[in-house]
């Protein structure tokens, strides 16, 4: 009998899930380990303006949960290496083993670090005992980087980490078209780029919500979707990420096994309708 091999569900492309807090907000903070599975990544964003050892109080609560906080370090927005070198200290010391390097969203560096691989090359994350690092993709581009200067960047960092022995992992930014998702998802890959990625996705939110942190995040291409395709925009808002988990899902391919296709290791929500909404769409759809 010839097995039948299908693309992946929801359900599947769900397991393992990670999902971003902002290490200011104390009520998500003390609830996540209730609502989170042991063992879940919770990404805890880079406030600009706020001091970055803000951070590590809460990212030593959700590790004593059985969590992995992995706190962004934003590049530009760094001081100087001796403030980086305290806060890996800091974070290693309450638990911490991985973080998610982003240039971060200013014109010009506070300190010494342009890039996340200026970071990475630095050696002092790795040094505190942090080998396990994301770095973003971006499947729509970056309206401040040119399209060829992101993939010379995506290679230098791959290559950085697997000639240094680091754990390196692409979290990409969310959009809201199935087709570049996966499209970019295939030209990584033919690239040579084999390491494990995320595929990043908004959350259950209003229309107004998406519109505004598409415009500030940059995602611009897949945007139309919301104003030209009003019915499907509707779906978003009435189903959440579900229309568009399951579209990626179907282009992916069959699965291999429990793994899914072409390296992807899980799904990443950025929680722009709140932390409780977010967490509660994923326990409905995986249900």
């Amino acid at each position: 009998m010839t097995e039948i091999v299908a693309a992946p569900s929801v359900a599947d492309m769900l397991r393992g899930f990670s999902i971003e807090v902002n290490p200011g907000e104390s009520k998500i903070i003390d609830a996540a380990p209730n609502r989170l599975e042991p063992g879940t990544e919770v990404f805890m964003t880079w406030i600009p303006g706020k001091n970055p050892m803000d951070t590590v109080g809460p990212a030593g609560k959700l590790r004593s949960a059985g969590l992995f906080p992995t706190p962004h370090i934003g590049a530009r927005h760094v001081e100087s290496a001796a403030q980086l070198e305290e806060l890996a200290r800091q974070l290693v010391g309450v638990g911490v083993d991985r973080v998610l390097i982003i240039a971060g969203d200013r014109d010009q560096p506070a300190g010494p670090f342009d890039s996340s691989l200026s970071v990475m090359q630095s050696g002092i994350l790795q040094k505190a005992g942090i080998t396990r690092m994301f770095v973003g993709g971006f499947p729509e581009g970056n309206p401040k980087i040119s399209d060829p200067l992101l993939w010379e960047a995506i290679a230098a960092k791959t290559k950085f980490a697997c000639e240094n022995g680091l754990n390196l992992t692409i979290v990409t930014q969310f959009a809201f078209a199935a087709e570049c998702v996966v499209e970019w998802l295939r030209k990584v890959r033919a690239q040579g780029i084999d390491n494990p990625i995320r595929l990043g996705f908004a959350g259950p939110a209003s229309l107004i919500s998406l519109t505004r942190y598409a415009l500030v995040c940059g995602v611009g291409a897949s945007m139309k979707v919301l104003t030209e395709k009003p019915q499907f925009a509707k779906l978003l808002i009435d189903k959440g990420p579900e229309p568009l988990i399951r579209g990626v899902a179907e282009m992916l391919g069959p699965t291999n096994g429990s793994a899914l296709p072409l390296g992807v290791v899980g799904v990443h929500f950025f929680v722009f309708g709140g932390f409780n909404k977010t967490v509660d769409w994923i326990n409905t759809a995986r249900a």
